[in-house]
């Protein structure tokens, strides 16, 4: 009997973990979401002055930040209504990183012109691609 207890505390414990992560994955979605849509009015309007280059990588970040974005959303409400499951919860995380590692990187290297943290970015797009071949598997086991 009192293993059991162990064993259901610890589920949920796990259960009120999962529920925090996924508390603080919503709320990156809600300031990303927030973010793309202001530095998109920013970047039509007030970079036009940037270097063409400049401007480009910043709209691949932001086209990227923008559909990542609703990805993590839509991965959230399936992991809310849905029973906990590694995948979905790795491919949240995944995206998350993404998130950070490209976009951010773009960000910070063409504002900042610190050449060095481009090394990241392609950590973020590996990131995104995990996350979507999460998907995947999550939908071959449980759709």
């Amino acid at each position: 009997m009192r293993k059991r207890d162990n064993i259901n505390q610890q589920q949920e414990l796990n259960l009120n973990r999962m529920t925090v992560l996924r508390k603080w994955m919503m709320i990156i979605v809600g300031i990303s979401g927030c973010f793309s849509v202001l530095f998109g009015a920013w970047l039509a309007h007030g970079g036009q002055t940037l270097p063409v280059n400049v401007q480009a990588s910043l709209a691949t970040a932001l086209q990227y930040q923008f559909i990542h974005t609703l990805a993590l959303l839509a991965t959230l409400v399936w992991l809310k209504n849905t029973k906990p499951s590694k995948a979905l919860l790795g491919a949240s995380i995944a995206f998350v990183i993404g998130l950070l590692c490209f976009c951010g990187t773009i960000y910070i290297k063409s504002f900042f012109e610190l050449a060095i943290i481009g090394k990241l970015t392609p950590f973020g797009g590996i990131s995104f691609a995990l996350a979507w071949l999460l998907l995947a598997l999550e939908g071959k086991n449980n759709f």
